[in-house]
């Protein structure tokens, strides 16, 4: 049993960490694949691939991935390596950085937006 494949998938990329609907979690969650915020967190999301806050989710925390979908509230900064989408209702009250952003019509983000990665930022400063 010590080669069970069942286990090694749970490893990879495609494992997904549900916070349920009625679960409120208090520290800081990690994930090497997907996290989906249904519920509450009080700390810091971080996802290597994608993390997704549904409609009656709630971060008070930083959100940390390649890719952040937010349909619900989030009060932190959010970072994306590569996009951050802002759906109808869902609303940010932190900076934004990403090199790519999409805000649907009733999206709302309040703060700092940051766009382009580090490599433009690093080209423009002066020598």
């Amino acid at each position: 049993m010590a080669n069970n494949p069942d286990r090694t998938a749970a490893r990879g990329d495609a494992a997904l960490t549900i916070i349920a609907p009625g679960t409120r979690v208090v520290g800081e969650i990690e994930s090497t694949g997907v996290v989906k915020v249904e519920g509450a967190v009080a700390g810091t999301v971080r996802a290597e691939r994608q993390v997704l806050i549904a409609r009656e989710g709630t971060v008070d925390g930083d959100v940390v991935g390649t890719e952040v979908i937010v349909g619900g509230k989030v009060d932190g900064a959010v970072t994306a390596t590569d996009r951050v989408e802002v759906q109808t209702g869902a609303v940010i009250h932190g900076d934004v950085t990403a090199k790519r952003l999409i805000v649907q019509e009733g999206g709302e983000v309040n703060g700092i937006v940051k766009m382009g990665g580090q490599s433009g930022a690093a080209e423009s400063a002066p020598a």
